[in-house]
């Protein structure tokens, strides 16, 4: 009766553990299924790359210097800035909101920037602009290019009434015309016309160039714009960095565009739980099914890019594809 006794113990023990190999080989199985269907959702990766104790990039190869390229997209709330730094020389791409000035100067005073090299102003929009009268009135501005298209806000009147205090002319640059900061060059991709209805697609966008890397400022350009470009045969638009249009609207970055633009990495200047909710779906979705990478102000405040030329690292680990549903 023993020998019976402890056969049956040594069955129950064989048989427990085929229960639970079997149990987890199946519970395994239906995880994956699972898993399977969490991959389609776009808040999947805000649980992946916020777990991610670093940037997901390979930077092996990445030659750190203070002769590198930086790009500080200053976080404005829902607004654009982008300050740009070469070999202590700098450029300004739009100064944010009236709202976030003091934000901006507090930077640019942390950077112990004296003078720009040059300042973009894509449009004439609050968002973009809101800042600039104090950014004229502080800094010295060698160059100052600007869309030529006005409004007759409150906002642009201040940025004229500073720009006529320091004597300080525009510019309306045409597309195709290329100027050189530093080491590095942008050219203009847009306007490509004269007259739009919609203020938006009068941006100046612009490409930066780096030795082998390049990044795609695209202020507020709407899909008539991105058109415009996209029929333009002498415009490669093709860079590693897109600066996602007007702050994630669908009224901007088509699936067509990005797939010319083709980049690694996309910025976008965004205010958390703004009355737009920006970004949009349709956008992030794109941005998702291209592999394309986020960085957004939203969720990481301000953040700094920086090329030696062949490799890009951002200073935050990636954010994450969510959106609000419209």
């Amino acid at each position: 009766m023993k020998k019976i006794s402890k056969i049956s113990r040594y069955l129950e023990v064989i048989i427990a553990i085929v229960f639970v190999l079997i149990s987890l080989i199946f519970g395994y199985n239906i995880f994956q299924k699972e898993g399977i269907g969490l991959e389609e959702s776009p808040y999947a990766d805000a649980l992946v790359n916020k777990n991610n104790s670093s940037n997901s990039d390979n930077l092996a190869n990445f030659n750190s210097s203070s002769d590198n390229l930086k790009v500080h997209f200053v976080d404005v709330g829902q607004g654009d800035a982008a300050i740009i730094e070469l070999k202590g020389h700098y450029m300004l791409i739009d100064a944010g909101t009236n709202a976030s000035e003091s934000t901006l100067i507090e930077y640019i005073n942390k950077l112990g920037i004296k003078k720009f090299d040059c300042v973009i102003g894509t449009h004439a929009h609050e968002d973009h602009i809101g800042g600039m009268d104090l950014v004229i009135k502080n800094y010295d501005i060698d160059r100052f290019l600007f869309s030529k298209h006005t409004t007759t806000t409150k906002t642009f009147e201040n940025f004229v009434k500073e720009l006529n205090n320091k004597n300080i002319k525009l510019y309306s640059p045409k597309v195709g015309e290329t100027f050189e900061f530093m080491d590095s060059k942008f050219t203009v991709m847009a306007p490509n016309s004269l007259n739009y209805e919609e203020i938006n697609n009068y941006s100046i966008v612009i490409k930066l160039t780096y030795k082998n890397n390049s990044i795609l400022f695209t202020g507020d350009a709407e899909t008539l714009s991105e058109n415009e470009m996209l029929d333009n045969s002498d415009v490669d638009l093709k860079s590693d960095v897109i600066k996602i249009a007007h702050h994630g609207s669908s009224t901007s970055s088509s699936l067509k565009f990005l797939k010319a633009v083709d980049p690694k990495y996309a910025v976008i200047s965004v205010a958390k739980g703004n009355d737009y909710n920006h970004p949009h779906k349709a956008v992030m979705l794109r941005l998702r099914a291209l592999n394309i990478a986020v960085y957004r102000t939203d969720e990481l405040s301000t953040i700094v890019m920086e090329s030696d030329g062949e490799n890009i690292k951002f200073d935050k680990n990636r954010a994450s594809y969510s959106y609000v549903e419209n």
